[in-house]
């Protein structure tokens, strides 16, 4: 797998939940301030790294690859069989878009009677709960291909963006087309997973590396018909 099938899926994954972590913190901070609100963020992100650390390690340390193979295919397919859900399921009209102004209005409303402390550690959660779906990517992902690094490091980049078009615009970041992301990402995600599974009960690939595209292509296609059949039966 090349850095650059690395580099999007991380990021784009690490984006969604991101920004999802964005609005959590944006909340925090008008009813705390930003520096408390940045740091129990920071807080959180220094667990994540030390998740990643030791996780990648962890793994590294099996024996029998085929094992770790099998487990992380088996994880992704799950995970993008999860996302590729919920997209074709709000694209279809059978679940509401997730919004991420009405999401911070929830969470604004909650600190309203919140003490300093309280609000520092729903920041804290926020981001250490939607960050650890970034971690057990960068970890799965960079694990099977050797690439580390640079899947942390695309995860890392998502951030940056992420937090740079938060400050600029100071608000929730509501234009984010979180919904089409996680198709494209879901279908990717099942891509690997799919791939890596099979691969390591033995199944031999006859075009290798260049069935990934092949399945991501797939499944995509079957999320559409899936998608216009669930209209029509919704009609």
């Amino acid at each position: 797998m090349s850095d650059i099938s690395v580099i999007l899926a991380s990021f784009l994954t690490a984006g969604v939940e991101w920004v999802e972590a964005f609005t959590i913190v944006l909340a925090v901070a008008l009813a705390i301030g930003w520096p408390r609100a940045t740091a129990a963020a920071g807080a959180a992100l220094a667990v994540l790294a030390l998740l990643t650390l030791f996780g990648a390690r962890a793994v590294d340390s099996v024996a029998d690859l085929r094992i770790v193979q099998f487990v992380v295919g088996v994880f992704l397919t799950l995970f993008g069989m999860r996302w590729l859900a919920k997209a074709i399921a709000r694209t279809a009209g059978l679940k509401r878009r997730r919004d991420e102004a009405a999401a911070f209005a929830r969470v604004s409303g909650t600190l309203a009677a919140t003490a300093s402390h309280g609000a520092m550690l729903v920041a804290f959660q926020g981001v250490l709960i939607e960050g650890l779906e970034v971690w057990l990517i960068v970890v799965a992902l960079g694990t099977q291909t050797g690439r580390t690094a640079v899947a942390a490091g695309a995860a890392l980049a998502a951030l940056g963006t992420v937090m740079a078009a938060g400050i600029i615009l100071r608000a929730p970041l509501a234009r984010v087309p979180e919904t089409a992301i996680k198709y494209l990402v879901g279908c990717a995600i099942l891509a690997f997973g799919t791939y890596w599974m099979l691969t390591a009960m033995g199944y031999v690939w006859p075009i290798g590396d260049y069935a990934l595209p092949v399945l991501m292509t797939g499944y995509a296609l079957g999320g559409l018909v899936a998608v216009r059949a669930l209209m029509q039966l919704a009609r």
